[in-house]
């Protein structure tokens, strides 16, 4: 029985220190060490009802000596969810006498030979928590202990209301962070980079992202690997009404299988092993903005299924979540394969190639555009001066540009701008000449320039490099052994390739 107890100051003094922190379990710590100068005590609780979960989530958890950890999720029967949500006032619990809903308590939570006090927690009326004391043994608690507790649970409640207001605020602080730092490693935000070609060798496929930039249908962009479909995705997004939106890049074919649905699509917590949080993904992070997915034709069939549902409900389902989630964006889709072979072979959904292929762009190689190729190169040394650290580009010599023009290009405008950087990169000064392009680009057909006009004298290193380029075409590749390109030049295996290397003449035997 509780005696002697200054009601006003016990009020006081308990609302002082479950308001002295917005850590709840700091709170709680520091008001029950003087609970128990007034309580039988030896365990506190502080439950809140899941209504997602159907259960007790435990919060906070005190004992006074080293026991058994409490689990923290209890699952509540229906009649026993119900009767909790309609107490109102301190609730007596003991193994012995406890029947009913009541009785499901002390099996489900494993009571045996203790005695627990509830409180139930409301602000306005609606039921936010429970305050629950236990003290070792039968029969520990009595009416008076009841009515004293029942003074503070206004404090109590307030107090956790505020702490899950909080922790609520941090969640959404850590999102935005999260946002941040995403956007800045994953967005493309070069909203200023201008189209080279626009006006030439790209005209037609600008005026077709006139025509669809202002709307928001899905977009299909086909062409080879390196032709500039991100370029292309990037000026739709830039001249529609979205452009203050996100724009989201997504690499279908660097994510592993086991990943893409959640990297697409986001989980729930707990949806799997390693799901501690719970998370966005790329579509819901692109909301209000252009999601662009990239190589497209590398989606695995689950998720080639879910990217169904996002174009016909514009909605997304978390791996391990049971509700759709609304999402305003738009799909850019590239890919460098034929779609319809695929399907025809059963390797993509039909169904889906129907739903892509509303607006396809077809972005030209860059061998069926050469006009381009002066344009681009001059942008490229520009670019690559500025990357590298190079105060002044360097000129390009007369002839360079003509020699560029007259390349294949396999690789398209990427193989350009990895051989406009390797160029600034082994310069010595002087006028740009693209002597070595042949070697150093190592695909398609090797570039000889041996007897034609270079503007200017070769150097020893890039006659050299070109003419043990030339003996490796005839050996397709080989070094050493009989008809090997060591053997027609005269030279120990060893030292050729050390030479080779020196001059950055790539090698390999070629497959026939």
């Amino acid at each position: 029985m509780v005696t002697d107890v200054n009601r006003d100051e016990f009020f006081r003094t308990v609302t002082l220190k479950v308001c002295s922190s917005l850590d709840i379990g700091v709170a709680v710590k520091r008001a029950s060490d003087y609970l128990q100068d007034h309580f039988p005590l030896d365990e506190v609780y502080l439950d809140i009802l899941d209504s997602q979960l159907g259960a007790i989530r435990r919060i906070v958890h005190f004992a006074k000596s080293d026991g058994e950890r409490a689990e923290e999720i209890v699952p509540l029967p229906e009649g026993v969810w119900e009767w909790a949500r309609t107490l109102t006032g301190p609730q007596i619990i003991d193994a012995r006498t406890a029947s009913g809903p009541a009785g499901a308590i002390v099996s489900l939570v494993k009571m045996g030979g203790k005695s627990d006090l509830a409180l139930p927690l409301r602000v306005e009326g609606e039921l936010v928590g429970m305050l629950v004391l236990r003290a070792y043994g039968e029969g520990k608690y009595e009416q008076s202990h009841a009515e004293l507790l029942s003074m503070v649970a206004e404090p109590f409640a307030l107090a956790l209301a505020n702490a899950l207001s909080y922790r609520e605020v941090l969640r959404y602080r850590d999102i935005l962070l999260d946002d941040n730092q995403f956007l800045n490693r994953e967005l493309l935000s070069r909203a200023g980079d201008e189209v080279i070609g626009g006006n030439s060798g790209l005209r037609n496929v600008m005026e077709m992202v006139r025509q669809v930039a202002p709307l928001s249908n899905t977009v299909l962009l086909l062409g080879e690997t390196g032709t500039g479909k991100e370029v292309i995705a990037n000026a739709i997004h830039f001249a529609s009404p979205r452009k203050d939106g996100p724009f989201i890049k997504v690499n279908c074919g660097a994510i592993p299988e086991s990943l893409i649905d959640s990297e697409l699509f986001g989980h729930e917590k707990g949806a799997f092993t390693g799901a501690v949080t719970e998370k966005r993904g790329r579509f819901e992070r692109a909301a209000g903005g252009t999601i662009f997915l990239d190589e497209i034709g590398e989606l695995p069939s689950q998720a080639q299924v879910r990217l169904l549902r996002v174009l016909q409900n514009r909605e997304v389902e978390r791996v391990g979540g049971d509700k759709p989630i609304p999402v305003d964006i738009r799909v850019i889709a590239a890919t460098h394969r034929n779609l319809e072979t695929m399907v025809s072979e059963n390797q993509f959904r039909e169904d889906l190639w129907f739903r892509l292929n509303v607006f396809p762009i077809i972005v030209p190689p860059l061998r069926q555009r050469k006009e381009d190729v002066p344009a681009l190169t001059r942008h490229f040394v520009a670019l690559k001066s500025r990357e590298l650290g190079i105060a002044t580009p360097p000129a390009i010599a007369p002839g360079a540009l003509e020699r560029l023009v007259n390349y294949s290009w396999p690789g398209n405008v990427r193989e350009l701008e990895n051989l406009v950087e390797r160029e600034l990169i082994r310069h010595q000064g002087g006028q740009l000449k693209f002597d070595s392009m042949g070697p150093i680009t190592g695909r398609g057909k090797v570039e000889t320039v041996m007897g034609e006009s270079t503007g200017g004298p070769l150097d020893l290193d890039e006659a050299m490099s070109l003419h043990i380029a030339k003996v490796l075409e005839m050996t397709k590749g080989k070094v050493h052994g009989p008809g090997g390109a060591a053997e027609l030049l005269g030279i120990n295996p060893n030292t050729l390739r050390a030479r080779m290397n020196k001059l950055g003449v790539n090698y390999g035997r070629k497959k026939g």
